[in-house]
Formats: structure tokens, C-alpha cells, sequence
């Protein structure tokens, strides 16, 4: 069932220690959309089951959502930041177009002795991120990752933009990654995709090196995300059921099996649809998204933060981490927690 490498065992597991989740205060209501563009609490809930979703201040920032998930992460994984060895942080929404986010919060925690860099993968960060520090603790190269989701989506968000305005929200969820010798637990099985053909169904075009600062835009709507929402809808799910799908038939599982598939959580109804063709019941769908709404990179690590809080996982239990995002970008995680 595991095979990392070629089928070859390697010596050593990555294991996740501590999980932490931090979003802002600030909230936005259907109500309050309501009042920005032509939509109501009604037309929302039913469409994505979203009620609100937290918003970041102006002084809010990427990093800064990152480090608070990160100290949580840390503590409930009783080390010190400075035996951290590698930070990871999916985003989207950087601190800055360079350094990466990841500097930032090795600089914010103290962590002195790690390296890190970001991943930038849309809604499927987290998982290509999980993916990636698991690799070098196998390997042997380090002993402790922290990996990080953190997306602030508010500040490219077109508030007049009833499609997308709808959608997004802001926050961070962070794990601790660690090396295990033993077999009875840690991350199991990686399956990642990608088709960049279709970028332009959810994507922010400005500003980068196609689109540069300096150069007028053909619209200003370019600096904003667009999505087309029916296409998103169709692909999601039958990424997610295929990833899914993937993930049991590689590791010899069946539905029975899991405790818990943690979706990223970027519409209720796409998550309804996936696990009805996956016939899982509702005990073993989390769904959180009516306090967040979409938090990108963030959502699955929040939602598996929360997971353990409410005691619905615990240590020993099988969880599935499933992706769909801008890219376009897929993916999933199979893990004995």
C-alpha cells in the first residue's frame, strides 16, 4: 500500500503533529453583499451554502494570517520554531511579489534554521504543498516542515462583481509536518494534475510579467479574479471524484475506510455532487465553507484544524485531503493521522 518511490519502502514517514488555523475578526454577511451588489442571502446559500466568510482590514495581511495558523501549529506540536528545517506556504495572495511569504514567517516565528519558499498552486496549494515537504522528510534531507495555506482573496476580489464577490474569503491553516519510524501512520499516497489549457476558466491576469505594472490594462477588471463559474462547477467535480477514486484504487481502500474526505471548500454544492458519486454519506464530508466561504490554499487546513477540534478525527483515523483549483490545479492526499 505504500509506495513512495518505484515501490521501494524508504525508512521514515511524514507524520502531521500539530495543526493550527487563524482568520480575521472581520465578517462578511450575505446581508452585506446584499448591499454591494444585486444578490441576497437566499440566492447565495442556495447556489454555494455560503453564509459569510471572514475579511481582512487593510493592515491585514497574507503573512500575517500565516504566522498566527503557524504559531497555533507549532504549539500543539510542542516544538520550537527553531527546529523547524523548511516552511511551505501555498498561496496565491503573497506578502509581496518577492521575498516569498514563507520568508516573512520564518522571520516572524524566530525559525532561524529553516529555508522555505512558496508554492503557488491556487486552491490546490495546500495539497502540492503536503506533497512536497513530505518528500524531503522521507528522504531523509529534513527532520521538521511546517506547511502553510494562507490566502487573503478579498484584496483581488471585484466587489462589484456579483460571480465572484459571492465566493471569496480570507484566512490560514497550517500543519506541522515531522519524520516517523514507524508504519502506522503518516502520509500514504500523492496524486497530483494540472492542465494549463484552461486557464482562463479562474484566473487574475494582472500583474505579471504579461501584464506588467506601468503598462495599461485592455480591462481594469484584469487585476481582479475572474472565474466562469459552469465550467469550474463541471471540472471540480469530476476532478474530485477522479482524484479521489485514484487515491482508494492506489492504496486498496475502500469508501468504508475513510473517516473523513476534507474537501477544499470553494462551493457546497460542487462538494454535495462529488461525494454523492463517491457515495459517501454526510458523516464523512466536512463542510465548513458557511462561515468561510472560499479560502483558497487555506481551506483545507482549516477545515482539518476544525475536524480535530470537534473530536470528528483524531490519531489512527484515515483522512482524504482532495484539491480543485486555478491553474488548472488538482490533487489529493491520502493520510493516517
Amino acid at each position: 500500500m505504500y509506495k513512495p518511490i518505484e515501490g521501494k519502502e524508504l525508512p521514515y514517514r511524514a507524520i502531521i503533529t500539530g495543526t493550527g488555523s487563524y482568520v480575521p475578526q472581520k465578517t462578511l454577511t450575505n446581508e452585506d453583499l446584499a448591499e454591494l451588489v444585486d444578490t441576497s442571502d437566499e440566492w447565495i446559500t442556495s447556489r454555494t451554502g455560503i453564509k459569510s466568510r471572514h475579511i481582512c482590514t487593510d493592515e491585514e495581511s497574507t503573512a500575517l494570517l500565516a504566522t498566527n495558523a503557524a504559531r497555533q501549529a507549532i504549539e500543539r506540536a510542542g516544538i520550537d520554531p527553531k527546529e523547524l528545517d523548511l516552511i511551505l506556504v501555498g498561496t496565491v495572495t503573497p506578502e509581496m511579489i518577492f521575498p516569498s511569504t514563507a520568508c516573512f514567517v520564518q522571520h516572524e516565528l524566530g525559525a532561524t534554521h529553516a529555508w522555505g519558499y512558496d508554492i503557488s498552486a491556487a486552491c490546490s496549494g495546500f495539497v502540492y504543498s503536503l506533497a512536497t515537504a513530505q518528500q524531503f522528510i522521507e528522504t531523509g534531507l529534513i527532520k521538521r516542515a511546517l506547511v502553510i495555506g494562507a490566502d487573503t482573496l478579498s484584496k483581488i476580489t471585484d466587489w462589484t462583481d456579483r460571480a465572484s464577490a459571492i465566493l471569496f474569503g480570507d484566512g490560514a491553516g497550517a500543519v506541522v509536518l515531522e519524520q516517523y519510524e514507524g508504519k502506522d501512520r503518516g502520509i500514504l499516497y500523492n496524486t497530483m494534475g494540472a492542465d494549463g489549457s484552461a486557464w482562463q476558466s479562474l484566473n487574475c491576469q494582472a500583474y505579471g510579467s504579461r501584464h506588467p505594472v506601468g503598462r495599461e490594462l485592455e480591462s481594469p477588471s484584469m487585476k481582479y479574479i475572474s472565474i466562469q463559474g459552469r465550467d469550474i462547477y463541471q471540472q471540480a467535480v469530476r476532478m474530485i471524484v477522479e482524484s479521489v477514486h485514484k487515491c482508494l484504487d492506489a492504496c486498496h481502500l475502500k469508501a468504508d475506510d475513510v473517516k473523513m474526505l476534507v474537501s477544499h471548500q470553494m462551493n457546497a454544492r460542487i462538494i454535495e455532487s462529488a461525494a454523492k458519486r463517491l457515495h459517501l454519506p454526510d458523516e464523512k464530508i466536512f463542510v465548513n465553507i458557511q462561515e468561510y466561504g472560499n479560502t483558497s490554499a487555506a481551506s483545507i487546513p482549516i477545515a482539518l484544524n476544525e475536524c480535530i477540534e470537534a473530536g470528528k478525527v483524531g490519531q489512527g483515523d484515515l483522512v482524504i485531503f482532495v484539491a480543485f483549483g486555478g491553474g488548472l490545479t488538482w490533487g489529493a492526499n491520502v493520510i493516517r493521522l
